[in-house]
């Protein structure tokens, strides 16, 4: 986008205030007017006062009355249009900015997650906060003064030479010369603008990952050389402002220099032609000050644009998140699911993340309402994928995923997810309180229905010890609890959604064994009559699963129920054995490069 685009498409954001907007424009309009009257009427004035020392010329106050009173008036008009304009235009700019912020918010979110896989959350939030705060004080210079300040240089300057154009040429020549010079320094400047905003979201994108890892820094002493590194990053980013800024200044002392010279050359000129008859007091002292208005509404147009370039690169940014389309989207037509009775198909599923390499290869099986099914086995076999895949994190490239029979696309995205509670693996919970994450999972839980989802997530102890029970916060992503109370707060907001499907990640991945077997206890009442999947790695969680699918690079090469498995003597028999749940009957060697280590892992596949 040019930077002209940017500004149009800045000002297009305040269509939903169209009416006020028109009323500020036109006020604005009036302003301009009234400003090029002033020197207008006060040169009339002066003609008018210079006459009257002629011989037989007399003068009273009654010939002046009119002048004077419009001149007054014009002036009285431009303070009291001034205040109105300005007040308008802060209270139009505050709610377009908070408007627009949470507009990108709410796009942002809706973005999947292979977006934000690659997007830094730091780097979303710094666009979100430049790109509205730019456009904030971009519609406020607007209406403040660069309105009234196109009006006067593009439409009122060529009308002087009406008045007189040979001081009227003057004028519009040596604004040209200003604008001329102003444009060419913007062309040397707007690549160099860009690449400091590139190097101001490498910095705000390198403290928040520090900031965000906090424990890890001082863990492993790494305090002096992220600050070092942080520190390189600002020298980049000031070796690449200090060429923008040696521009601008040439623009300031010229802008300077050129209201000097543009009043000389107008009052050296006016005399000249004073003298020859072809211009009289009056016009000089007109074209005077209407060379002081034009060069100050100069200056405030070059101030302009110079900001206007340095938030050109934040602008483009924060509108490239706004343009980027979710992959996964509503269908036209799409309906409401209703609550589902939890019917599970896949039908030859395939997906690839980049098109390249097959994440999911050929996936065919069917849960009945009711049923656990688990996925077993190494990292990146494509378990969580497939999972992904039924919640619509990402849609297949070929094959279907049903619920009760129906394509899953033909959903709402909203009433579809509605009916899907996950627990993942990373409890992710936000740093407010206990009950604010829990009603996460349903706003509109009784104390009872907390209740109860805490007991059946075995969180109810832990809770009660909180300094303030339920409203106790538990900072940010949880760090004031334990992993695994973390992880029992996760389940609970899940149980508390009470959908008829049921996700869960390595939900118990985070727990020790004692608390795990009670939870599991608890998990086999809580998804009694709600189709269950689970995704492990420590195959002891889901020795009751009605049926175990066994991945390996995207298939499913091993179907069937735990005991089934074992006795196959398969992938999945290897695994067992590994984990000492039953006597090896082959050598493990197969195992290498297939099955990682028995500890729990740090991500599911």
């Amino acid at each position: 986008m040019s930077v002209l685009s940017v500004y149009a498409r800045v000002l297009g954001l305040l269509a939903p205030q169209a009416r006020l907007v028109a009323i500020l424009v036109a006020a604005n309009l009036a302003l301009a007017t009234t400003a090029f009257a002033e020197p207008l009427l006060f040169g009339h004035i002066i003609d008018r006062l210079t006459r009257a020392l002629g011989p037989g010329e007399t003068l009273s106050w009654d010939d002046l009355l009119p002048l004077v009173s419009a001149w007054a008036g014009a002036g009285l008009f431009s303070i009291g249009g001034a205040i109105l304009v300005g007040l308008n235009a802060d209270r139009l700019a505050h709610r377009r900015r908070l408007a627009v912020m949470s507009d990108y918010f709410d796009h942002v979110l809706s973005l999947p997650m292979s977006y934000h896989a690659s997007v830094h959350s730091g780097r979303l939030l710094k666009t979100m906060l430049d790109g509205a705060n730019a456009m904030f004080g971009l519609w406020l210079s607007f209406f403040r003064e660069n309105c009234a300040s196109f009006v006067a240089l593009f439409a009122l300057l060529p009308m002087t030479l009406f008045i007189n154009w040979r001081l009227g040429g003057l004028l519009v020549a040596l604004v040209a010369v200003f604008y001329f010079a102003t444009s060419f320094v913007l062309r040397r400047t707007v690549d160099l603008q860009d690449e400091v905003e590139r190097y101001n979201s490498t910095l705000a994108e390198h403290a928040s990952d520090a900031l965000g890892n906090v424990p890890v820094v001082q863990s492993f002493t790494r305090i002096e050389s992220e600050s070092h590194a942080l520190n390189r990053i600002i020298d980049d980013v000031l070796a690449a402002q200090w060429p923008v800024l040696s521009w601008w200044a040439v623009v300031v002392v010229a802008s300077r220099a050129s209201a000097t010279l543009t009043i000389l050359a107008i009052f050296l000129l006016g005399v000249f032609l004073h003298l020859r008859g072809l211009a009289s007091i009056g016009e000089i002292v007109m074209f005077m000050s209407f060379a002081t208005m034009l060069i100050g509404r100069l200056e405030q147009v070059v101030g302009f644009i110079n900001v206007l370039f340095q938030q050109s690169a934040k602008l483009k940014e924060f509108f490239n998140v706004l343009d980027t389309q979710p992959s996964v989207a509503d269908r036209p037509g799409a309906r409401d699911a209703g609550r589902l009775s939890g019917a599970v198909e896949f039908n030859h599923v395939t997906f690839s993340y980049d098109g390249r390499r097959t994440a999911v290869r050929d996936v065919s099986f069917s849960a009945k309402p009711g049923e656990t099914i688990a996925l077993v086995g190494a990292t990146g076999s494509g378990k969580s994928t497939t999972l992904g895949l039924l919640h619509r994190v990402f849609d297949p490239d070929s094959g279907s995923v049903k619920i009760d029979g129906v394509d899953i696309r033909e959903f709402t995205l909203l009433s579809l997810r509605r009916n899907i509670g996950v627990v993942f693996q990373e409890p992710m919970l936000f740093a407010r309180s206990i009950e604010e994450n829990l009603r996460m999972g349903n706003p509109d839980a009784t104390d009872e229905d907390i209740a109860q989802a805490l007991e059946l997530a075995q969180a109810t102890e832990f809770v009660s010890r909180q300094s303030d029970g339920r409203e106790t916060r538990v900072g940010e992503r949880g760090r004031s609890l334990s992993g695994g109370e973390r992880q029992r707060l996760s389940i609970a907001r899940a149980l508390l959604k009470n959908p008829p499907i049921m996700v869960f990640d390595e939900a118990t991945s985070a727990l020790d064994a004692t608390t795990e077997r009670l939870i599991q206890k608890a998990l086999e009442a809580a998804t009694k009559g709600r189709t269950t999947f689970v995704i492990a790695h420590r195959l002891a969680t889901v020795r009751g699963a009605d049926r175990i699918l066994v991945f390996d690079q995207g298939e499913i090469v091993e179907s069937g129920s735990f005991d089934e498995l074992v006795e196959r003597g398969g992938r999945f028999a290897m695994l067992a054995a590994a984990q000492f749940m039953t006597e090896p009957a082959v050598s493990p060697t197969p195992l290498d490069g297939l099955y990682e280590a028995t500890a729990p892992q740090t991500r599911a596949g």
